[in-house]
């Protein structure tokens, strides 16, 4: 857990959950794809290598059996995506720099995470790998320092919610994808056939 240790900031961990998962057709964070619900092995996963881990939730998935049983924050923000869970979360510790991730990486890996960490620039705004598919940044495996927090939030308020588009228009520290589908997310129920026939 000493990779928070960078900087004077502390990095805590958010899983953010709070999706519908619509094209899936089922809810993404309970899928079973390591011998455990997809939330719960990426709770595990991050807790790996930061000191404190939060899942990011809408309101009415307090209650929700897995869910309640993992340290909640709670969307404050409504029809704003990934953005809110970043938003609330930064809210509640202002001071702390997020590692965000999203619950749909069943390929990711704390090597990953162990390198996003040790590359970070605290003097930036965020850091994010580049995708291995079309080179933009990638949002849900970013750490996300507390100086983002202003122009995320503005950028919210004048209802431009894309997380994406805040770290190509932020002061980004961009690093090359280091394992090429550890970011890869899985949506649909084609691709989560296709991947489990690629599981061990």
């Amino acid at each position: 857990m000493n990779a928070s240790t960078d900087s004077t900031t502390t990095v805590y961990g958010l899983v953010l959950s709070g999706g519908a998962s619509q094209r899936m057709q089922r809810d993404k964070a309970l899928i079973d794809y390591h011998g455990e619900p997809q939330l719960l092995w990426t709770y595990h996963l991050l807790a790996s290598v930061l000191p404190r881990v939060f899942i990011s939730i809408r309101n009415d998935q307090r209650n929700e059996p897995l869910r309640r049983e993992l340290p909640q924050i709670v969307d404050a923000y409504e029809d704003a995506g990934p953005a809110a869970g970043i938003l609330s979360a930064q809210a509640l510790y202002p001071d702390v720099a997020w590692l965000v991730v999203a619950c749909d990486l069943p390929r990711l890996d704390a090597a990953t995470l162990q390198h996003l960490l040790q590359a970070r620039d605290p003097k930036r705004e965020a850091t994010a790998f580049v995708s291995s598919h079309d080179g933009l940044p990638e949002p849900l495996c970013a750490l996300w320092e507390p100086a983002s927090r202003a122009k995320l939030l503005a950028r919210v308020e004048e209802g431009r919610s894309c997380p994406r588009k805040a770290l190509i228009q932020g002061d980004t520290q961009l690093l090359q994808p280091y394992a090429a589908d550890a970011l890869d997310n899985i949506n649909t129920p084609e691709e989560l056939a296709t991947l489990r026939a690629t599981l061990p």
